[in-house]
């Protein structure tokens, strides 16, 4: 904590002790103020903030003149130390590191590749202000504190479980960005779609936000330009309709790609309530089943090819096996390697 500044307000310092997290603001009480009524000076030490809102940081007991909790009708004495604990608002303290635990698949000085689980969210926004990918790579790596969006390179929807990149250098982070804009950063995913898909297909169709719909996405011809390639694996009968086991490869990365141009080819995504219809209660599987199973790149600084690989999610993995199907189809060691 740095000394208090006579007749002003510090810059504002995290207090680690203060619960759910605040600023500290600090500041002595000059001759001038003598007498005055305590809020009144706040107001003066503190002008950044509303006269109302200094009031009910003092009525919440935030506000302290010589250690002792002070009172908006106080008069002030010259010379007394006044400390405020300012609560953070959840988006100020979005960019906090948190120990949340990373399953990481490759590390080196320069990146790190991440198996993400599902429901994790990538970065901080609203409705998730803390506990993201984001604040966990700041505990882990907190070199990346200097970089934009903590090294994030791309991002997976929240119930997209699997591999992402991350950089720990801005050196790294910027060839990997350009590598991404490039199409030089590979990626394979293992979806389970309803219904059949006999033979291979590419869906090259443009994806914009969707017309009435803002929150989601859609085919439109002022879109993106956008385009995956579909393998199937194997189909399975199950109780609820035919599932189709497809490798998906992007050559873009629009916002809920395969999901959008899954459902454009008439294959909605397996629980997946938003491009696939209405999940049903009696589903064994409760998140949209989408698993980014391969990430193949050149390494941004000595160029060595990287191929790394995830297993399917167990979640995916035990409803198609309770469907019947065979799990060696949802192996992604037998998929083509990325890097070739």
């Amino acid at each position: 904590m740095s000394d208090p500044v006579p007749g002003g307000g510090d810059a504002p310092e995290l207090d680690d002790d203060a619960p759910g997290g605040s600023v500290a603001l600090d500041a002595i009480v000059p001759e001038d103020q003598a007498g005055q009524r305590f809020d009144k000076v706040l107001a003066a030490l503190f002008p950044q903030h509303s006269r109302s809102r200094l009031q009910q940081w003092c009525d919440a007991g935030l506000v302290r003149v010589g250690g002792r909790v002070a009172g908006v009708r106080d008069k002030a004495r010259a010379g007394d130390a006044v400390h405020v604990d300012v609560p953070l608002l959840p988006e100020e303290a979005a960019f906090a590191a948190e120990a949340i635990p990373l399953d990481v698949v490759y590390e080196d000085a320069s990146l790190a590749v991440i198996d993400k689980p599902a429901g994790l969210v990538v970065h901080p926004a609203a409705g998730n202000w803390s506990g993201t990918l984001l604040n966990g790579l700041l505990a882990r790596y907190p070199e990346t504190a200097m970089l934009p969006r903590a090294g994030i390179v791309h991002r997976l929807d929240k119930d997209t479980s699997g591999l992402l990149v991350t950089a720990r250098t801005l050196e790294a982070q910027t060839a990997l960005v350009r590598a991404l804009q490039q199409r030089h950063i590979h990626r394979q995913y293992l979806a389970l779609a309803w219904g059949t898909a006999p033979r291979a297909f590419s869906v090259d169709a443009p994806i914009g936000r969707h017309p009435r719909d803002r929150l989601r996405m859609a085919v439109v011809a002022a879109g993106k330009p956008a385009r995956t390639d579909f393998v199937p694996l194997a189909v399975i009968d199950t109780r609820w309709g035919a599932v189709t086991a497809l490798r998906c490869k992007l050559h873009s990365g629009r916002t809920h790609q395969i999901r959008v141009h899954l459902q454009h080819a008439g294959l909605g995504l397996v629980a997946d309530p938003v491009y696939g219809g209405r999940i049903r209660a009696d589903l064994p599987l409760q998140r949209q089943a989408l698993h980014a199973a391969r990430l193949g790149f050149a390494h941004p600084i000595d160029g060595r090819p990287l191929d790394c690989v995830s297993p399917i999610a167990a979640d995916i993995v035990a409803f198609w096996n309770a469907c019947g199907g065979d799990p060696e189809a949802l192996d992604p060691r037998q998929w083509p390697a990325l890097t070739d």
